[in-house]
């Protein structure tokens, strides 16, 4: 089967579909290609979106424990870590479908699958072709895995981090950039004993300094 598209973007994150709506808002027709049901990309899926949501539970968590100090005693928290990643896969399906939504309103078609580029002016998803008069290729980011580390299921990247299977006892996080101390304050909160490595002489590398105290 081949479909014509008079832009092609490859990728459905914040920088994909952002210009696939402008696009399609100045009148252009626009094929968005992603492999996940709705746009979003890494940020709403395995990012930012998720990692907001369980640092407001981590936020909550430290409100409940300084209360104490001001005589407002809530008792230990009982945390159900099932119902808590319920909640926080539920923000992240809103979010998306909501950009689905957005997406069908502005006839932007989203085709689901990965693009093979074949030459100059033309790309395969799944058993399509594609051509196209323009393409913007947004494809994000991935999480590196270090080749150092064994592959077992106690190490994870910040996707594993982030889909909240469990709380462990101690946990070690390798960089203290955002992401890294992000997930660090999720765990703490959480009840984990957590260990941040960063190979810099101080967290937040390249963040003002009077910020990161």
């Amino acid at each position: 089967m081949s479909r014509h598209a008079e832009l092609l973007v490859i990728g459905g994150g914040p920088g994909g579909y952002a210009a696939a709506f402008r696009a399609a808002d100045l009148g252009v027709d626009v094929t968005l290609v992603d492999p996940e049901p709705n746009p979003g990309g890494e940020c709403l899926y395995r990012g930012c979106i998720p990692s907001k949501a369980l640092l407001h539970v981590a936020e909550t968590l430290h409100r409940a424990r300084q209360a104490e100090r001001w005589g407002v005693d809530f008792g230990a928290p009982s945390i159900d870590v099932a119902r808590v990643r319920v909640w926080k896969d539920g923000v992240v399906d809103r979010l998306t479908r909501g950009l689905g939504g957005l997406a069908d309103r502005r006839g932007v078609r989203h085709l689901r699958g990965r693009a093979r580029f074949v030459d100059a002016d033309r790309v395969v998803v799944g058993d399509e072709t594609l051509t196209f008069g323009r393409c913007i290729v947004a494809t994000g980011s991935a999480p590196v895995r270090l080749p150092m580390l064994p592959d077992s299921a106690r190490v994870w990247d910040s996707a594993a981090a982030l889909a909240l299977e469990s709380i462990p006892a101690n946990l070690m996080v390798i960089g203290g950039g955002y992401i890294g101390l992000e997930m660090a304050t999720v765990y703490a909160a959480l009840g984990a004993d957590v260990t941040v490595v960063e190979a810099t002489d101080g967290l937040l590398p390249g963040v003002d300094r009077a910020l990161v105290q």
